[in-house]
């Protein structure tokens, strides 16, 4: 982590440059960062496969552009986990709690659960069954929502507070990978086996963490929520009310809210209906693989590193207000690619800046949020503002097949870029008259 005068002193002599890259080594070699790595791939493995990948299979079966968007909805349940996660924290699963404990118990219930109602979905027929492969792909979404509550928890309570900075890197990297398997890797396999085949591949990937799980022990948490002592009331007042009391007394709450409801909304609607816009456009599977899934994540990894030097160069708000500018005007290079039609160039520009502004976004967004959770409840705030974050991913942009349909590709991509200006806007005027805390960076 930088320092507060934003540079490591000597780091660019030569000694210290090697006892530097030794004491990085020698900390990711930790085998509670790798399980964390692991768990990561686990974690972000489920979500291309009810989102972009299920959106390009049923794109290439010849589902209309208004049926894809509305298939955002299916990301409901990561919009709202902060409902049952503090049921998953304190009550005990049948069998699989007595097992193997409290938090690997609810780990290998979900990871089992995602595992089977993928299964299910690569038998579904997104033409003739259209609800039934919606309902099951919610399935998919709620299982991997519960199973990012559990495996949150399960990070925190697994590390050491000195472990914990380098676990955040490592879990990001996770979460990276295993979105890259079940997108490029989809795709990749796509083109030479059935799409039921390559759900049944990725369902048994979900091994890869059920085997983490099962190779390490139960973590020992520092306390746990009794659910006998005081009765349901006073279980809902401290796990549930608190949190949010605690946040509803800081001053201009609601315009937060409303910010984070519409920081990433542009991001959000170009994203829902880039896989149809790749193959209007005539581009293959494997082009699109290579370029969005490959180069894309490539570019977004260095944005996410770019974006937390920014944060501590600039402040978190000044941070955020040069990410998000460069969020939005990302989102006209697809006008551009509109323009001019089947261009691989082109396309590497455009997904190679989209995703380098998208994951400077990311990194800056994400620090916002961390700073505004209260330390004693940061696990439960956090979880409700990035639930809220999701919104615009889900609920809002389920619109945005409709918009495509009764649009061209270049007014709708023009209209994401306007959608994203409210969210940019609200920042000069945030950073007046509602200043972060002292404890964050306001830049």
């Amino acid at each position: 982590m930088l320092c507060k005068t934003h540079r490591l002193p000597g780091l660019f002599e030569k000694g210290n440059m090697i006892r530097y890259l030794k004491e990085t080594l020698r900390l990711y070699a930790q085998r509670p960062l790798w399980t964390v790595l692991l768990l990561g791939f686990s974690s972000g493995l489920p979500l291309a496969l009810t989102l972009g990948t299920l959106s390009l299979w049923m794109a290439e079966q010849g589902v209309s552009k208004t049926s894809i968007g509305l298939f955002a909805l299916v990301g409901v349940p990561y919009t709202f986990k902060f409902a049952w996660a503090p049921l998953m924290d304190t009550l005990q699963l049948p069998w699989f709690s007595r097992r193997f404990g409290r938090r690997r118990g609810w780990a290998l219930f979900t990871q089992l659960g995602v595992a089977l109602t993928l299964l299910l979905l690569g038998q579904c027929d997104p033409v003739g069954t259209p609800w039934l492969t919606a309902g099951v792909a919610l399935l998919v979404a709620f299982m991997s929502a519960s199973q990012d509550i559990v495996l949150d928890a399960y990070r925190v309570e697994l590390l050491t507070p000195a472990q914990q900075g380098a676990g955040a890197a490592m879990i990001v990297l996770g979460y990276r990978l295993g979105m890259l398997v079940s997108g490029a890797g989809a795709l990749y396999l796509a083109s030479v086996v059935a799409w039921g085949l390559v759900y049944a591949i990725m369902a048994l990937c979900m091994g890869v963490g059920m085997l983490t799980v099962l190779s390490n022990a139960e973590p020992r948490a520092e306390s746990v929520t009794p659910t006998h002592q005081g009765g349901l009331l006073v279980w809902l007042k401290t796990a549930v009310v608190a949190p949010f009391t605690d946040f509803m007394q800081r001053p201009g709450w609601l315009w937060v809210l409303l910010f984070i409801l519409l920081y990433k909304l542009g991001d959000a609607l170009a994203g829902v209906m880039s896989n149809p816009f790749y193959l209007d456009l005539a581009f293959t599977k494997i082009e699109i693989a290579n370029i969005t899934k490959l180069f894309g994540l490539v570019a977004s990894i260095l944005g996410g590193l770019v974006g937390g030097v920014l944060v501590a160069r600039l402040g978190v708000m000044r941070a955020l207000l040069l990410c998000g500018v460069l969020q939005m005007l990302s989102n006209l290079l697809f006008v551009v690619q509109a323009q001019v039609g089947h261009s691989v160039p082109l396309l590497g520009v455009t997904i190679g800046v989209e995703n380098l502004a998208g994951g400077m976004g990311t990194a800056a967004f994400v620090a916002y949020l961390s700073g505004l959770c209260h330390r004693t409840y940061t696990a439960t705030q956090y979880a409700l503002l990035s639930s809220l974050a999701a919104v615009g991913r889900t609920l809002l942009a389920a619109n945005a097949g409709w918009m495509a349909q009764n649009s061209s590709w270049s007014l709708f991509y023009g209209l994401t870029t306007l959608a994203a200006l409210p969210g940019v806007l609200m920042i000069p005027w945030m950073m007046r008259r509602f200043p972060l805390p002292k404890t964050m960076k306001n830049g």
